[in-house]
């Protein structure tokens, strides 16, 4: 007759320590893949501000004061893979130093991946300038001799991205040319958040700062760099 088969020991120690190790390298090995994805693909990125056009429907100097109606048009891509929830924005025009004209930018969303088109108009009230025949007095110092009239400045000439005449393009800034000129800058910016996976919330910020150079004489836009 054959003997009976006894019961199977227990696992060993060793056993349970490789298993304990297999978990954890595999608990490891998801960590970093979920990482890799996060800072890959899901990473926060701060949306991007495009200004387009700048205009001025009206214009008028008299007395020593300016005032204008301003139009901005700007587009503003959301990167990320999350929609981006901006707060309450503003839109600011500063003048030698300060502020003469402010625009209330309500918040929003702007779904991932989508570029949201955007207008802004609003009346400047008249605020004190320089007498128009001392403006770029500056620029005009440098061509002395070369015709232009005395008391006229020029029409400043940034490197970069420009625009002529309200319209957006590329190359190398303004055109040169003779009279006095006036120069503001717009400073738009959008704080908001974006919720990755519905579950990391990242705040992340726009800003667009641009100068404007707007002819006295009949307030066109000379060209604008941001």
């Amino acid at each position: 007759m054959s003997k009976p088969q006894g019961r199977r020991p227990p696992p060993s120690g060793r056993t349970n320590l490789a298993s304990c190790i297999v978990a954890t390298i595999f608990l490891i090995f998801i960590v970093i893949v979920i990482l890799i994805v996060y800072f890959t693909v899901f990473k926060p990125k701060d949306p991007k501000i495009a200004v387009n056009a700048v205009q001025l429907p009206s214009f008028a100097v008299s007395n020593g004061t300016a005032n204008f109606t301003f139009s901005q048009y700007v587009a503003v891509r959301n990167p990320n893979r999350a929609t981006f929830s901006h707060y309450d924005s503003t839109l600011q025009l500063i003048y030698s130093g300060g502020q003469v004209g402010f625009m209330f930018i309500p918040a929003g969303k702007i779904e991932a991946g989508q570029t949201q088109y955007m207008a802004a108009t609003f009346a400047v009230k008249s605020f004190p300038v320089s007498d128009p025949r001392s403006m770029g007095m500056g620029m005009q110092m440098g061509a002395a001799g070369n015709g232009i009239e005395p008391g006229l400045g020029t029409v400043p000439t940034f490197p970069g991205n420009g625009a002529v005449g309200g319209v957006g393009g590329g190359g190398g800034g303004y055109p040169v040319g003779i009279g006095p000129t006036l120069e503001i800058e717009s400073k738009m910016e959008m704080a908001g958040r974006i919720r990755v996976l519905h579950i990391f919330t990242h705040h992340v910020n726009a800003k667009a700062g641009c100068k404007v150079a707007i002819s006295v004489s009949d307030g066109s836009v000379l060209g604008f760099h941001c």
